[in-house]
């Protein structure tokens, strides 16, 4: 089974992804990982990858996706899809690819956010850069203040969580990506999760494995 996820920064895909890895058995497929790894090997899309980003542009649906592609070629099952697609672009090449391989995005789960709660929940959180785990500062505080739970590691907040640049990626998130709700709100799968200020991860994560 493939699962994506759907919505906007701060809405716990993040935290849920965590879940569903550890207890689950899904392997997150992240686009940034993939990217470096091609720029690491020297691949021609690594090269491409690298020159725009060099440059300081967004690199393309095609180069992205054919990054994607190449990394599905020998992995496209128990995958879950988080920030990938951006698009409708992104998410058409995707199925396309998924098709060729006999395989396709079997649930489609949307975790629906007020944006005051969203910019609430960014405002306090903090990652561990070494293992990637989240915190938050009220609702998922580490045992000891500021150190990673799992390795010790000093946790930071990352630099497009300043209010000013979480304002921007809302507005990116509602011009680019929002847009797949209502691609994917009529297709097969596709789930619906209302999360609100009294809503905790535990309760977004029941009702998740309730629908898989």
């Amino acid at each position: 089974m493939n699962i994506m996820l759907l919505g906007a920064p701060g809405s716990g895909k993040g935290t849920l992804a965590e879940k569903l890895i550890k207890n689950q058995g899904f392997n997150q497929m992240s686009t940034g990982d993939l990217m470096r790894k091609e720029i690491k090997d020297g691949t021609p899309l690594g090269l491409e990858c690298a020159r725009y980003m060099n440059e300081g542009k967004l690199v393309p649906d095609e180069v992205t996706m054919g990054i994607v592609k190449n990394f599905l070629q020998d992995n496209h099952n128990q995958l879950i899809f988080d920030g990938i697609p951006r698009t409708l672009n992104q998410a058409k090449i995707l199925e396309e690819n998924l098709v060729e391989l006999n395989a396709k995005i079997d649930k489609v789960i949307y975790i629906d956010v007020p944006t005051d709660i969203l910019l609430g929940r960014i405002s306090g959180r903090l990652i561990c850069p070494k293992c990637k785990v989240s915190y938050h500062l009220i609702s998922r505080k580490p045992k000891a203040e500021g150190v990673c739970d799992n390795d010790g590691t000093e946790l930071v907040r990352r630099p497009d969580d300043s209010p000013e640049k979480v304002k921007v990626r809302l507005e990116a998130y509602a011009n680019e990506t929002a847009p797949l709700v209502d691609y994917y709100k009529n297709k097969p799968g596709f789930i619906h999760i209302v999360d609100n200020s009294n809503t905790t991860a535990e309760e977004v994560y029941a009702e998740v494995l309730g629908v898989l």
